[in-house]
Formats: structure tokens, C-alpha cells, sequence
């Protein structure tokens, strides 16, 4: 008998489970740790281009050594952050990751404008090279936080709406913040970074 009602309360459970939305609340909760791990990547593949690109321009930018100096170091802050799929519900250590990302970009940013004045470091190829990874680098990172504020997105509405809310405070899931959403106008475009100057014509 024992066995019996243990069988009916599996099944009862299954069937409950099956159409009350938990299967995607945790298909979109994996989604949004996944898109969340690309970003990392793509942040990761940014942070590692700055160290060559900083011994590409040393040699002809003499005189920007506090500019130099300056990406060197955000570059370390970031590399700083111990930030992980984990860490989505910290939003102190998700603003920190953002403000080290942000400083990172606005040194990069100065770096390149500075770099127009030196046409003997833009021919270099080394340096051209550079410029094109880091472009493409920037804009996968765009696109990658375009994803997973989309995956956030699709993740909170379901853990909100009725009847899938029911079963979401259930077993303890909770809306997340998204991914600068202080500066959700930077998030839907590219930084502002030029690099149509740097290729030879």
C-alpha cells in the first residue's frame, strides 16, 4: 500500500510538474546562465587582446605613457573581478563587474582617438590587426549582452505570469536584474570606438 501511494504521489508530482511550467522556467534559466557565460567570454577575449595591444603602441606613443598607463590598469581591474555564472544575484558585485567593463572601455576609447595622431603606428600591421580583433571583439560583446538581456527578459516574464509564478515561488526561483539596465542605452549599440582610420587604403 505503502509503495501505491509513493507511485500515485510520483505521478501526481510529474504531472504537476509537466504543466505547471517548471520544465521552462528551467530551460530559460539555463539560457540565461549560458548567454551569461558567452558574455564573460567575449569580455575575457577583450581583456586579453589589451596587453599586445598596449606593446603595439608603446614604442610609437612616447609621450601617452599616463594613457598607456591608464588601460594597463583598468585592463588589471578587470582582471581583478572574479565574476561567474554564480555571482548573477549580487547585484554590489554585478555593478562592480560593470564599472570595471566601463572604465575598460572608456581607456580603450581615449587610447584609439589618441592613436589618429600617430600615422606611422596606424600603417603598422601589427597594430591594424589589432584594431580589427579588438572591433569584432566589441561588437560580439554587444551581441552577447544583447542575448542575455533578452534571455533575462524571457526568464522574469515567466517567473511573473500565472500560473507559472505559482511554481516559480514554489521552488524559490526569483526574477533577475539585468545586465546594465542603468545604462540600457549603451546595451542595444556598439561602443563608440573608430576604427575606419586605421586600415591602410
Amino acid at each position: 500500500m505503502r509503495r501505491l501511494v509513493g507511485l500515485i504521489f510520483t505521478l501526481a508530482l510529474a504531472t504537476f510538474l509537466s504543466g505547471c511550467g517548471y520544465n521552462e522556467i528551467q530551460r530559460l534559466d539555463e539560457q540565461v546562465s549560458a548567454s551569461w557565460s558567452q558574455t564573460l567570454n567575449q569580455y575575457k577575449r577583450r581583456a586579453d587582446l589589451v596587453p599586445n595591444l598596449v606593446n603595439s603602441v608603446e614604442s610609437y606613443m612616447a609621450h601617452e605613457r599616463d594613457l598607456l598607463t591608464e588601460v594597463t590598469q583598468a585592463r588589471a581591474k578587470v582582471g581583478q573581478m572574479n565574476i561567474s555564472v554564480d555571482d548573477l544575484d549580487n547585484p554590489d558585485l554585478m555593478a562592480k563587474f560593470q564599472q570595471a567593463q566601463s572604465e575598460l572601455s572608456s581607456a580603450l576609447s581615449r587610447l584609439l582617438a589618441v592613436s589618429e595622431n600617430y600615422p606611422q603606428l596606424k600603417s603598422d600591421a601589427l597594430f591594424r590587426d589589432l584594431m580589427t580583433q579588438l572591433e569584432g571583439t566589441e561588437n560580439r560583446i554587444a551581441t552577447e549582452r544583447g542575448r542575455y538581456v533578452q534571455a533575462v527578459q524571457q526568464y522574469n516574464l515567466i517567473v511573473r505570469q500565472f500560473p507559472t509564478l505559482i511554481t516559480a515561488k514554489i521552488f524559490g526561483y526569483k526574477t533577475r536584474a539585468n545586465f546594465g539596465v542603468d545604462i540600457e542605452d549603451q546595451i542595444s549599440e556598439t561602443p563608440q570606438v573608430q576604427f575606419g582610420n586605421v586600415k591602410s587604403n
